[in-house]
């Protein structure tokens, strides 16, 4: 299996928490672009482990180390909430609308985050 565009192009391949964070969230967020949150709602736990897994690895050199440390303590608060949202069986709407920042926080850690070459 090749690896999504927009991970190779970030260069981020050998960030193995990224990686496996990036995972989970490809087989999650995209799947509720189409209203789909099984994925969801069966992996939030998962997510929320990976996240602070994500969180817990040493940031490579080629991050910002502050910002980088910022953005994944959002992303795993975000995760969380995400879990508990699930737990609580929160309506799918609320639940889009979270993945979705979620991810949008992904894409600033793999981003913005990254130090200019």
């Amino acid at each position: 299996m090749a690896l999504p565009f927009a991970l190779s192009a970030q260069g981020t391949s050998d960030w193995k928490e990224q990686n496996v964070f990036h995972d989970l969230m490809s087989h999650t967020f995209h799947p509720s672009e189409n209203g789909n949150l099984k994925p969801l709602k069966a992996k939030a736990d998962s997510l929320v482990w990976s996240a602070k897994q994500w969180k817990a690895s040493a940031i490579p050199s080629d991050f910002k180390p502050k910002e980088t440390a910022e953005q994944l303590a959002k992303l795993v608060k975000q995760c969380a909430a995400i879990q508990s949202a699930v737990k609580a069986k929160k309506d799918d709407a609320a639940l889009t609308a979270m993945i979705k920042e979620a991810h949008e926080t992904f894409h600033t850690v793999v981003k913005e985050c990254k130090k200019s070459e």
